[in-house]
């Protein structure tokens, strides 16, 4: 049968090319480098003492400098072991834990179609760009001018203008012979039951071009002009083309300039430029390839999400994450944080670049030049510096009680870490950490410090000195994190992250209530008042029926004292950047995010019920003198509670679409 290239390259992407060869090959330790994916072995196809045989995962292809052989997962399958080509794919899906495809028409029929949709975005990529230098382009190229961009920058990135049209993109297309279907699954129009008549999603914007691990564009994103409009940036829709918690901005030209600046970092050259460097936007990637830093990438309006951080470890085993030196740049980084942590295994980790307060990279280097970026890739902080930092950041910690706290805090944010290696190895790092800390501060005087085993003395920090003291702070002063923990206070001020996007995206939409209304009817809040506010929301629904309005809604509610609470909620889920719960959400976004928190919390219901549940089973056999049956039973709760503490961790990583997907309802957004 004849597979989709799409259904090769995600089998490829899944399984490192290293863990096909390795089971016909002996790596040589000297100059196999793990953590960077690049393996050498003595040639299976050639007789030889020495190795010349080299693979690279991040390329995912193998050759022999000796005897010349190459290819990829199939070909060393198919050459070596004679294996034919479906039995190679096979082979690999297995191991890729992917079922393989049944012969499909319509798949071959679909394959087909996304190769001929490829060729309609790069007919309007070619049109965006000749738009760019006509007389309507000319403020777009002004603005270019600006931010200081020269024209090869331009040509590189293919940067282009959609003009100020409803349908001028979709005649150019049409005068191509391309068919309305077509146009409408790139996403290049605004479709659908409610739009008489389609017109072009992108309208007097610069446009970005979003291509493919294969250099195919795939999707746009485009700059407003205009200062009024609903959205400075607008990306592609979903489309087959594009999923975008998939794709890195710049991703195929950053691999290609790391794995090049790799070979200089082996040589002792340049270590810094060996990496990946995840950023906010199009303009700082655009800005710093201009000034001499082609390895950067970025996330296309949204934070980072897993499988974009698993891109990025594709690339490197320690990408560096540079975010904004102000609050919201910090806030960024800890959510970065905590999406990495779970994932970390030995030779797998990130670090953290912080800017000056106030500057972007597209500022920095436009305005000083390179150096001073350089400058902040070579102070970038460890993942573990991060957590330390964070957990102690304004804390006093002048009581036993207190000192437990962090302690205790510590050992929660690192039980996460999947790798029981890793786990240990930073348990021990906080350790060490925490009593040099106490100890220089004199917290600990007279009493044994925190996390030291057997009457153990001494010890400081591995590699990282403590931060300073924490007499300067204020003895009420505490972290973020601690303020939200259930360690601090056992009343929770505001709503979990999940269960205030559930409620508020139904007061904000609720046309869900009555499509959703036998799950929703359901939910049960740990917080109380959100509870009944809940059962409010219920009655106002039962009461007006398919008729009821948001406006109504909340009139309703803020007769009923909840107000402020609603307001709360709107704060809440606005500082997390979770559009999708907002009056700003399109229907069909609204849906999306709400769907999503009411996984979570579901998952979470079902954890925290199955931990009580294993807690009195093994209270029960612990009674019974069971002995048998208590390790299997304490093994499964440690596993319950570090899912519990996993799934802790994801909630300020719920991703939105909304607004930031380019998807805003009402008249606005035409």
């Amino acid at each position: 049968m004849r597979f989709s290239q799409s259904f090769l390259d995600e089998i490829r992407d899944r399984v490192p090319i290293s863990d096909v060869i390795a089971k016909r090959v002996s790596w040589d330790r000297r100059k196999t480098n793990v953590s960077r994916g690049d393996y050498w072995a003595c040639c299976p196809f050639h007789g030889e003492k020495s190795p010349s045989f080299h693979c690279e995962d991040r390329k995912g292809r193998y050759h022999c400098f000796g005897c010349g052989v190459s290819g990829d997962h199939f070909r060393f399958l198919t050459d070596l072991e004679g294996l034919s080509f479906p039995e190679a794919v096979q082979q690999i899906a297995d191991m890729a834990g992917v079922a393989m495809p049944q012969p499909d028409p319509q798949a071959e029929r679909r394959e087909k179609e996304r190769t001929s949709l490829l060729d309609v975005m790069e007919l309007a990529t070619q049109f965006f760009e000749d738009q760019l230098q006509t007389a309507n382009g000319a403020k777009a190229r002004a603005y270019l001018r600006e931010r200081g961009l020269t024209g090869r920058t331009i040509e590189t990135f293919r940067l282009g203008y959609a003009p100020d049209s409803r349908n001028a993109l979709k005649e150019f297309l049409a005068g191509k012979g391309v068919g309305k279907e077509q146009i409408e699954a790139c996403g290049l129009v605004v479709h659908g039951p409610d739009v008489p008549v389609s017109y072009d999603r992108f309208r007097d914007r610069i446009m970005f071009p979003i291509l493919s691990s294969r250099e195919k564009v795939i999707a746009f994103g485009g700059r407003a002009m205009s200062p009024d409009a609903p959205a400075k940036y607008l990306n592609s829709n979903e489309t087959e083309l594009f999923h975008k918690g998939n794709v890195l901005y710049n991703f195929a030209r950053a691999r290609r300039a790391s794995q090049g600046a790799g070979r200089l970092a082996d040589a002792g050259q340049d270590d810094a430029a060996g990496t990946i460097i995840a950023v906010e936007g199009y303009m700082d990637v655009i800005a710093l390839h201009q000034a001499g830093v082609e390895n950067a990438v970025a996330p296309l309006g949204t934070a980072l999400t897993e499988n974009q951080l698993d891109l990025l470890w594709k690339m490197t085993s320690q990408p560096v994450l540079c975010f904004d030196g102000d609050g919201a740049g910090i806030r960024a980084a800890n959510r970065g944080v905590d999406l990495a942590l779970p994932h970390l295994k030995p030779g797998r980790s990130v670090r953290f670049a912080m800017l000056p307060d106030g500057k972007d990279p597209d500022d920095l280097v436009r305005q000083e030049g390179r150096a001073p970026f350089d400058k902040v890739l070579a102070n970038a902080r460890s993942l573990a510096e991060m957590v330390w930092q964070r957990e102690i950041q304004g804390g006093a910690f002048d009581t036993p009680e207190k000192r437990a706290e962090l302690e205790a805090r510590l050992k929660q944010v690192t039980a996460v870490i999947a790798d029981e290696s890793v786990r240990r190895h930073y348990g021990q790092d906080m350790r060490d950490r925490l009593n040099a800390f106490l100890q220089s501060s004199g917290s600990g005087r007279g009493e044994r410090r925190p996390f030291e085993r057997g009457g153990r003395q001494g010890g400081g920090p591995r590699g990282a000195g403590g931060p300073r003291g924490p007499n300067a702070a204020g003895p009420t002063a505490i972290s973020d994190r601690l303020a939200r923990s259930s360690l601090v206070s056992g009343q929770q001020v505001v709503p979990l992250l999940r269960e205030s996007v559930l409620a508020l995206t139904i007061v904000n939409h609720p046309q869900l209530l009555f499509d959703e209304y036998d799950e929703i009817s359901t939910i049960e809040f740990d917080h109380r008042e959100l509870q009944r506010c809940w059962a409010a929301v219920l009655n106002a629904a039962a009461h007006h029926g398919p008729r009821l309005t948001r406006e109504g809604l909340v009139e309703q509610l803020q007769a009923e004292d909840f107000g402020a609470l609603i307001a709360a909620l709107d704060q809440q889920v606005r500082y997390a950047r979770l559009w999708t719960a907002t009056t700003a959400a399109a229907p069909e976004d609204a849906r999306e995010g709400y769907l999503q928190a009411l996984a979570l919390h579901q998952r979470s219901k079902a954890l925290h019920w199955q931990r009580r549940e294993l807690e009195r089973e093994l209270a029960h056999a612990t009674e019974e003198g069971d002995l048998e049956a208590v390790p299997q039973l304490l093994r499964t709760l440690q596993e319950v509670q570090l899912e519990v503490t996993r799934l802790e961790n994801q909630e300020a990583i719920i991703e939105g679409f909304g607004v930031l997907s380019g998807r805003v309802k009402g008249p606005a957004a035409r």
